[in-house]
C-alpha cells in the first residue's frame, strides 16, 4: 500500500475498491494531498487549478492529468471532487459554460469538501438535480496533517446514493466519511465543529495563560491534566507549542474567520445563541490585527500574553 506524509508506524493503507474516473477541483494545502492519495489508491485523476503552476506541480508528483478548465476536468468522470475558498469560489468553478456541471454527464456525483454555508449546498444540490446530476456537500475536519495523512473526517449532506456512490472513493483520504442527514447537514456539522473549536481553544489558552502566571510548569501540568477530564485534541496536539509560541503552522486565523462568519449567520437564520462562539470571533479579530491572519488558531493565546 501506499504512504503520504505518514509515518512508517501509521501508514495510510487503502480500502480495495474498483478504480473510478474522479476529478479534483482545487489544489490548495488541502485539496492537492487530498487528490493525491485518490491517485495512489488507483483512481484515474484529472486535476484543476485556477494556478496551473500547482495543477503542473501535482502532475509531476502524482500519476494523473489536469486540465484548464473545471468543464474539461469534470467531462467523463464519473466522481467530481472539490475543495475550493468559499461559497464564490465554489459557484466559479460549478456554474458558467466553464463550470463542471456543465461538463458532467447524466448521474455523476459532485463531492464538494469546501467549508461553505448550508445555503449554497442546497443551492448546488438544487441545481445538480435539475441537470440530472448529483450533489453532496462533505466539509471536512482534521486539518493539512489530516489531509496529507488521508486522516480526515468528513461530514456528508445529500441523498443517499450520491453518498454511497461516492463512499468507496472518499475513504483514500478519509479516516471516516458520514451521511448526516440531507443537503446541507454536512455543512451545518462543520459549523458544530467550528463552535466547539473556538471555544475549546479560548479556555485552554486562559488555562496555559494563567498557569504560566502562576509560575506552574506548563508542560508538566499539561501531561498531569491531559490524563483526565481536561484532555482534549488541541491540548495533545497544540498545548507544547501555545506553551512556546509557535504558531506559524496549522489552520490559519483567516480561516478560522471565515468559519465562524458562517457560522454566525446560520444562528441569525435558525435562532441559536451563540455568545461565546461571537465573543471568541472578535478575539480572532484581535490576532489578525496583531499581525497573525495566518497564524494557527491555537494562536489566541497571544492576546493573554501581549
Amino acid at each position: 500500500m501506499f504512504n503520504v506524509g505518514m509515518s512508517s508506524t501509521n501508514p495510510k493503507t487503502y480500502e480495495p475498491t474498483p478504480a473510478r474516473k474522479v476529478a479534483f477541483l482545487g489544489l490548495g494545502v488541502m485539496g492537492f494531498p487530498m487528490a493525491g492519495h485518490l491517485a495512489l489508491a488507483g483512481h484515474d485523476v484529472t486535476v484543476f487549478n485556477r494556478s496551473a503552476a500547482k495543477a503542473k506541480a501535482w502532475t509531476g508528483e502524482f500519476k494523473g492529468s489536469s486540465a484548464a478548465t473545471p468543464r474539461e476536468a469534470a467531462a467523463g468522470r464519473d466522481l467530481v471532487f472539490c475543495c475550493v475558498g468559499n461559497d464564490d469560489d465554489l459557484r466559479s468553478v460549478v456554474f458558467g459554460a466553464d463550470g463542471a456541471f456543465a461538463g458532467m454527464k447524466p448521474g455523476t456525483v459532485f463531492i464538494d469538501h469546501t467549508t461553505a454555508s448550508a445555503n449554497v449546498a442546497r443551492e448546488l444540490y438544487a441545481k445538480a438535480m435539475a441537470l440530472r446530476l448529483q450533489f453532496v456537500d462533505a466539509p471536512v475536519s482534521g486539518g493539512q496533517a489530516g489531509a496529507q495523512n488521508g486522516l480526515l473526517t468528513v461530514m456528508c449532506g445529500g441523498d443517499k446514493a450520491a453518498f454511497d456512490a461516492a463512499r468507496p472513493a472518499a475513504m483514500a483520504f478519509s479516516r471516516a466519511f458520514t451521511l448526516l442527514g440531507k443537503s446541507g447537514a454536512g455543512q451545518l456539522a462543520k459549523m458544530v465543529n467550528q463552535i466547539a473549536i473556538a471555544g475549546l481553544v479560548q479556555g485552554l489558552s486562559e488555562a496555559i495563560a494563567f498557569g504560566q502566571k502562576s509560575g506552574l510548569d506548563m508542560v508538566q501540568v499539561l501531561e498531569v491534566i491531559g490524563k483526565g477530564a481536561a484532555q482534549s485534541w488541541q491540548m495533545d496536539n497544540r498545548g507544547k507549542t501555545m506553551i512556546e509560541g509557535k504558531f506559524d503552522f496549522g489552520f490559519a486565523v483567516d480561516w478560522m474567520r471565515k468559519d465562524l462568519g458562517l457560522v454566525l449567520d446560520e444562528a441569525k437564520r435558525n435562532g441559536a445563541r451563540l455568545p461565546v462562539t461571537a465573543l471568541v470571533d472578535q478575539f480572532y479579530a484581535d490576532v489578525q490585527a496583531m499581525g497573525g491572519r495566518r497564524w494557527d488558531t491555537s494562536s489566541l493565546i497571544k492576546r493573554l500574553k501581549d
